[in-house]
C-alpha cells in the first residue's frame, strides 16, 4: 500500500552524497545553514536581475551601449574591497561577478537588439 507522507532518508537521498553520516545534528545545522544562504543568494541574484533587466531596456531606448567599462571596473574594485574586508578570496570574488556583469551584459545586447 502506498505511503504519501514520505520521509527523507539522509542515508538514501541523493543530494545528501553517499557517505552521509546518519543523524548527524552538527552536520545537519550546518548543513541547514548553507542551504538558507543558497536560497537567499539566488533570490538576490533574481532581485539584481530584475534591476538589471530595468537598467538594459532604459539603455536600449536611450541608445546607450549595454556595456559601462568604467563602471565594471569600479564594481570590481569596489567588491575586491568587500571582500578583503569579509576575509573571502578577492580573486574568487572577481571571477564571480565578471560572471555576472558577462550576463548582464549579453540581456542588455539582447534588450537592444529587440
Amino acid at each position: 500500500m502506498s505511503n504519501d507522507t514520505h520521509t527523507a532518508d539522509p542515508q538514501q537521498d541523493p543530494s545528501q552524497g553517499a557517505s552521509a553520516p546518519a543523524l548527524d545534528p552538527v552536520l545537519a545545522a550546518y548543513r541547514k545553514s548553507i542551504d538558507n544562504i543558497d536560497a537567499a543568494i539566488i533570490h538576490m541574484l533574481a532581485e539584481r536581475f530584475r534591476i538589471t533587466q530595468a537598467v538594459g531596456e532604459y539603455k536600449a531606448r536611450v541608445t546607450l551601449p549595454p556595456a559601462d567599462p568604467a563602471r565594471e571596473q569600479r564594481q570590481i574594485a569596489r567588491l575586491r574591497k568587500l571582500s578583503e574586508e569579509a576575509d573571502l578570496d578577492p580573486e574568487f570574488s572577481e571571477k564571480f561577478l565578471r560572471f555576472i556583469i558577462d550576463e548582464v551584459i549579453r540581456h542588455h545586447e539582447k534588450a537592444r537588439s529587440g
